[in-house]
């Protein structure tokens, strides 16, 4: 259901999940190309997604506020930006965490899962795009399963790396930092399925 005039929240919830979605596939591209000596410029550019995010989420905010009626309830509203607010710090925050422990290579297998990320976030996108339309739209439902379908592949994938990790390596430093690395990556993974989470409820108190 759209809001005829004035500010447009369904919009600005697609808007808000395109910096989530730019912000994933940046980092599948900076760890696919990883060059240690880059990776602060690539940080700061990681940071400026972000913080263009916030602002976005600030305009939906400063809206609600002035809002009469808006077209759902203001505590979905408020929620739902913070969500999908949140995929986009979760993204950032492995960016960080590489630069925070000096990493200078990037295991091979950890593509996987950044690649996962990015495909989550792209079905997020589209699944806010069919959410315009909800009280009308065939495919919504199926596009929120989806994302809960590469949440559980994130899982496994996170199992099965955590396994390989402490069966190739015995360094502590090497264990501590890319376990911290896999939680965040799978964290990643868990706030996309938090949005579908909300939208499927908001779905359903519409209904």
């Amino acid at each position: 259901m759209k809001k005829k005039h004035g500010f447009n929240y369904f919009e600005a919830f697609v808007e808000l999940s395109k910096y989530s979605l730019t912000s994933a596939e940046n980092l599948h591209k900076i760890l696919a190309n990883f060059n240690p000596s880059e990776l602060s410029t690539k940080v700061t550019e990681m940071h400026e997604i972000e913080h263009n995010a916030d602002l976005s989420k600030h305009v939906i905010m400063n809206h609600l506020v002035k809002e009469f009626l808006p077209p759902i309830e203001r505590e979905d509203i408020t929620t739902l930006s913070q969500e999908i607010d949140d995929v986009t710090d979760s993204v950032e925050d492995v960016l960080l965490f590489v630069s925070m422990f000096n990493i200078k290579t990037i295991r091979p297998e950890i593509l996987k899962f950044t690649e996962l990320i990015a495909d989550c976030c792209k079905s997020m996108y589209e699944a806010l795009v069919e959410f315009q339309n909800f009280k009308h739209s065939k495919t919504l439902h199926d596009k929120v399963v989806e994302i809960n379908r590469l949440e559980e592949v994130g899982d496994g994938l996170y199992f099965e790396m955590m396994s390989n990790l402490f069966r190739s390596s015995k360094d502590p430093v090497e264990l501590m930092t890319w376990t911290e690395i896999l939680h965040k990556l799978e964290k990643c993974c868990d706030n996309c399925e938090d949005v579908a989470n909300v939208i499927e409820q908001i779905v359903m108190k519409n209904s």
